[in-house]
């Protein structure tokens, strides 16, 4: 069986320069796929290229279809969402408004069973439906992040792509978010995470790749990626022998 998302042998660059060179990744149905890596690696430009925010070469294959030259847009309405780094809420609208804008695509093709997904939504963010008619700009970061994972789960996408969720956010408010985010692997969607916190991370994921300048450097299960002597000392600040008694 294919995975949800293919992509083989990306390359993508800002003018003369490339930012990523000939990355290859797969995420299956239900599962939860981490890319960890330092700043710079390439991490936010791979994922804007399998967006479509940023041109590309190589193949990008989501649900079996070919997606490069498929408008962002067009993505989105087949289920594939992205949640930015900087969350890019819209400040002066309320909670509740900024949810709406996450459903544009499913209201164009009059989709009847969004105030369900709305529901939801509030079901699994009691703090946002407290919140409702407060604006986002109002909002502390752990609330911005769940609103703006909130408003990529109004469109009801078959695999999410999270850029950097835990990013300035307090250790406690961290393991919340990451527990929703194991939380929807468990109600089928699939997850492409771009993370720093690559403990936490691979924690969570089940299968991990390590980027380092724009290039696939190791990949494998997050459990054997954990144990790895090289991944463990630069990333989860272990030495050798460390990795090897967890």
């Amino acid at each position: 069986m294919s995975a949800l998302l293919e992509v083989s042998d990306l390359h993508v660059a800002y003018g003369k320069v490339e930012a990523v060179h000939g990355v290859s990744l797969a995420v299956e149905e239900g599962h939860i796929v981490t890319v960890i890596g330092p700043n710079g690696a390439g991490k936010t430009t791979l994922l804007a290229a399998i967006m479509g925010l940023l041109p590309s070469d190589g193949a990008i294959a989501y649900a079996g279809q070919s997606v490069g030259r498929v408008p962002v847009e067009q993505r989105v309405a087949q289920g594939l969402c992205l949640v930015p780094e900087r969350r890019e809420l819209f400040a002066t609208m309320s909670v509740a408004d900024n949810l709406e804008l996450g459903a544009f695509q499913r209201y164009r093709a009059r989709d009847r069973s969004v105030a369900r997904t709305r529901d939801d939504v509030y079901q699994r963010f009691p703090r946002l439906a407290e919140r409702r008619a407060q604006l986002a700009g109002t909002l502390s970061g752990g609330e911005r992040q769940m609103l703006a994972l909130g408003r990529a789960l109004m469109a009801q996408p078959r695999l999410l792509l999270l850029d950097e969720p835990s990013l300035g956010l307090a250790p406690l408010i961290v393991r919340g978010i990451f527990s929703i985010i194991a939380s929807l692997r468990a109600d089928g969607v699939a997850i492409l995470l771009i993370e720093q916190n690559a403990r936490a991370a691979l924690q969570v994921a089940d299968y991990g790749y390590v980027l380092e300048t724009g290039a696939v450097a190791t990949e494998g299960a997050s459990e054997a990626l954990s144990r790895d002597p090289r991944v463990a000392a630069t990333y989860l600040g272990q030495t050798a022998a460390d990795s090897r008694t967890h």
